[in-house]
């Protein structure tokens, strides 16, 4: 029994002793790194270009669809936030979902909210199905 604790003790004791050794060889012994630019592969340009047409689309179809609901609720269209959102909307109806001349035109009572719910709903869903597409061919 005591031939083995005395076996195990110098064990034990050098092995601290190489492992500083070894410590204080390494940073002598190391090469240094060039540091070189971060690379920006085709991959991750194809990927961050999808990220901004999704995003891009995401904002239009909100622009609508928020339009929709201020035209719905009957906003104050003299607040600078309801205008701004209006205007956003105008611009992204591309002519075809407009309000006025939209793919459906109702006439009759409460005509302007059902266009407008109509219209830029319309307009919103084709925004969304765009967007997801063009992100899908564009992304690796």
């Amino acid at each position: 029994m005591e031939t083995v604790a005395a076996s195990q003790e110098p064990a034990g004791k050098d092995a601290p002793a190489q492992e500083s050794a070894t410590a204080a060889e390494a940073p002598a012994g190391a090469t240094k790194k060039k540091r070189t630019a971060p690379s920006f592969s085709l991959a991750q340009g194809r990927t961050a270009l999808a990220q901004v047409i999704w995003i891009l689309c995401l904002v239009a179809a909100t622009s609508l669809a928020v339009a929709a609901l201020c035209i719905a609720v009957d906003a104050n269209q003299n607040n600078g936030l309801v205008t701004l959102v209006l205007d956003l909307a105008r611009f992204f109806d591309l002519g075809v979902f407009t309000i006025d001349d939209g793919i459906m035109a109702f006439t009759g009572d409460n005509a302007d909210t059902k266009n407008a719910l109509v219209n830029y709903g319309l307009g919103a869903a084709f925004y969304l199905v765009l967007g997801r597409v063009l992100e899908r061919l564009v992304r690796p």
